[in-house]
């Protein structure tokens, strides 16, 4: 369900190289979960450092609502860092061929694959 890189950058690295490289591939992130911080005040568990970044590709957005009004609980593309054992960043994307595959929507298969390439450059280019 994931396409994942384990980096050469650290976590501080890697989260600030994220938004360019998803930018030049016409993603944006519009939302940013910090589980670290999120499960400390909530239940005060202390774990890796760990973000969740919610990126969106508007024209794709765009076009997939127009297939598939559900298909918005699918959005946006979830990427994933955290710091691994060794102090190097894990970056892990989601992968829309699996999450629209399952979803049953032979319309949204094209779209899902052009995606999918998307974020597949995003790790590429990631140190």
């Amino acid at each position: 369900m994931a396409l994942k890189k384990i980096t050469g950058l650290g976590y501080d690295e890697a989260l600030a190289a994220l938004p360019e490289l998803l930018k030049s591939e016409g993603f944006g992130i519009i939302t940013e979960i910090d589980m670290r911080e999120t499960l400390k005040k909530k239940i005060g568990a202390d774990i890796r450092r760990y973000k969740i970044l919610g990126a969106c590709n508007p024209n794709f957005a765009f076009e997939a609502l127009g297939k598939d009004l559900d298909v918005g609980v699918m959005l946006p593309c979830n990427v994933v860092v955290y710091e691994g054992d060794d102090g190097r960043a894990v970056v892990s994307a989601v992968d829309p061929v699996a999450t629209m595959a399952s979803h049953g929507v032979p319309a949204l298969a094209d779209l899902a694959v052009k995606v999918r390439a998307r974020l597949e450059q995003v790790l590429a280019k990631l140190g």
